[in-house]
């Protein structure tokens, strides 16, 4: 049985540990025939989204075959629209059983449809990562994009499609209200991390390594954040200041993920070195080797595909309270901020870091077994029931 992954409406970069990268890679390991067709965006090597120059066919790292589609043209106007060279064709060449859309943002819907007329009998699911907190932040945004184009995408599709899935329960919202897609259609499907590289750095031989590597020693109380830092996450300067304020020196702050040039200056004034210790850039075998030797991870921002992945690793959290993110609690590892403030961080850092019994019932919650359900083993087979 063949799964095609279509990421049309959003990015594909290879190397990553996205949801579209993960589903796909666990879909195969599942027995799967596996095949992506996705857009020319991708990310440089500092993470930032960029396209790729030209149309093509690889096998990835997992020897997956991707198919990379060309924009129509003019590019000005159909890399907005997403209008693609190939659309058809491509899937009929790829002949699946099943087809996992990854976001119905974009204009060849209509030519996904004309497919699934013809061949009725494939299986279709759309998931959606759009929400208020990353998409129709302006009037034109949510009244002609959102509520006018891609709700009429949306709707296109909906007759073929057996599960609509929001990677957030934000976004399953988003899709009842903006979309109006039907209820019983409208499902969450959490993010989660990648089960090889968990076990691989989440392990006593690998943090202890890890810790000698980063000059950290067991009676430090490790705080790590990371993701990238700009004017949306501001907050992360916040935390910053907050670890500054502190006045136990046992508490140490690690820092990844690349910086806004906006903010730099005053991002570098805040890094000594001792307490606070900028890492720099992290791939994604990085970002589980730094998340595994924290005693705590502070998330002072707007939701990262970080947040799943630390629950996947147990680790005890604070992350700030967005409504349809309180998924990651898992009876009690996450503590929410309210507030953007120094003040705030600060409290909670200190409350959980000095009251032994608050951060015992912390991590006995983080290494639940629900944390397993955030593990893209599991996330792989629920996706296609």
């Amino acid at each position: 049985m063949k799964i095609v992954h279509l990421c049309l409406g959003c990015f594909y970069p290879d190397n990553y540990s996205y949801q579209e990268n993960m589903l796909p890679k666990f879909h195969k390991e599942l027995g799967y025939d596996v095949e992506v067709i996705a857009s020319l965006v991708t990310f440089d090597k500092n993470g930032k989204e960029t396209f790729l120059k030209k149309e093509s066919v690889y096998l990835n790292e997992f020897g997956i075959q991707v198919t990379r589609l060309e924009y129509r043209k003019p590019l000005k106007i159909f890399r907005k629209l997403k209008r693609y060279i190939g659309t058809y064709k491509a899937l009929e060449k790829a002949k699946p059983d099943i087809l996992f859309i990854h976001g119905c943002q974009f204009m060849d819907i209509d030519i996904i449809v004309r497919y699934l007329k013809k061949y009725p009998k494939v299986k279709v699911y759309v998931d959606n990562h759009a929400d208020f907190s990353n998409s129709a932040t302006n009037i034109l945004s949510k009244n002609i994009l959102h509520k006018i184009i891609w709700k009429h995408m949306a709707h296109l599709i909906e007759p073929y499609t057996t599960k609509f899935y929001g990677v957030l329960p934000a976004r399953v919202d988003f899709l009842k209200n903006i979309y109006t897609l039907p209820e019983n259609k409208c499902e969450l499907l959490i993010m989660g991390a990648n089960d090889e590289l968990v076990n691989k750095y989440c392990n006593k031989e690998k943090i202890k390594l890890t810790k000698e590597e980063l000059n950290i020693s067991n009676e430090d109380f490790v705080i790590v954040t990371g993701g990238k830092i700009d004017k949306f996450k501001l907050q992360t300067l916040l935390l910053m200041k907050a670890v500054k304020d502190i006045q136990n020196k046992s508490i140490k702050l690690l820092i990844f993920g690349s910086i806004e040039e906006s903010i730099k200056s005053e991002f570098e004034k805040l890094c000594d070195n001792k307490k606070i210790k900028y890492l720099g850039w992290a791939n994604e075998e990085q970002s589980y080797k730094y998340f595994s030797i924290a005693n705590l991870v502070v998330f002072p921002g707007r939701h990262s595909v970080y947040w799943e992945q630390v629950v996947a690793i147990g680790i005890p959290m604070i992350c700030k309270y967005w409504e349809g993110t309180t998924h990651i609690d898992i009876e009690g590892n996450v503590k929410f901020l309210k507030e953007d403030s120094v003040e705030e961080i600060k409290n909670i850092i200190e409350e959980i870091s000095n009251d032994g019994n608050l951060y015992k019932h912390m991590k006995e919650s983080a290494i639940k077994e629900e944390k397993n359900n955030f593990l893209y083993s599991s996330i792989a087979k629920s996706s296609i029931e």
